[in-house]
């Protein structure tokens, strides 16, 4: 584990007929997540409204690992990060907090996105520096294993 992000308890509306989170909600609690770290790059919510920039995700790879049930806790990390001129690769761990048992995971690739002009942009120099930054702090304690779009960056 590397970067908390966040920590959800798990509500009712959640659940599903098997009494545990239903798959779309572990996508929200994912999402939830990523806005931490897009907010510290300056590519979440505040940007897309004030300088119409924003991310928007093209590929996910998602695993379901163990069941987390209503009433339980779950902290979401980030393992891995990574960037080129226009993209984005993370992966997201997310595990139930009482056992700290690995519950899910989901791999991202995200384009950097003009949304004036609704088309792939490249990332501003502040912004890269900001990444850079980041990665040197915690590149080691990123997981390298199991990733699915690490071929896709164009470096």
């Amino acid at each position: 584990m590397s970067f908390l992000l966040t920590n959800k308890k798990i509500i009712k509306e959640w659940t599903d007929y098997n009494n545990h989170m239903n798959l779309s909600y572990y996508i929200l609690v994912f999402d939830k997540g990523a806005e931490v770290f897009l907010s510290k790059f300056q590519m979440g919510e505040h940007s897309a409204k004030t300088t119409k920039k924003s991310t928007m995700v093209v590929e996910t790879h998602t695993t379901y690992n163990n069941e987390v049930k209503e009433g339980e806790e779950v902290n979401v990390f980030l393992s891995h990060f990574d960037h080129d001129k226009k993209r984005l690769h993370y992966k997201l761990e997310m595990y139930e907090k009482n056992k700290n048992i690995l519950a899910a995971t989901t791999e991202v690739l995200s384009l950097y996105i003009d949304l004036n002009l609704r088309k792939v942009s490249e990332f501003e120099d502040e912004k890269v520096n900001i990444m850079d930054d980041f990665i040197s702090k915690y590149k080691k304690k990123f997981k390298s294993d199991n990733l699915h779009f690490s071929n896709k960056l164009k470096k």
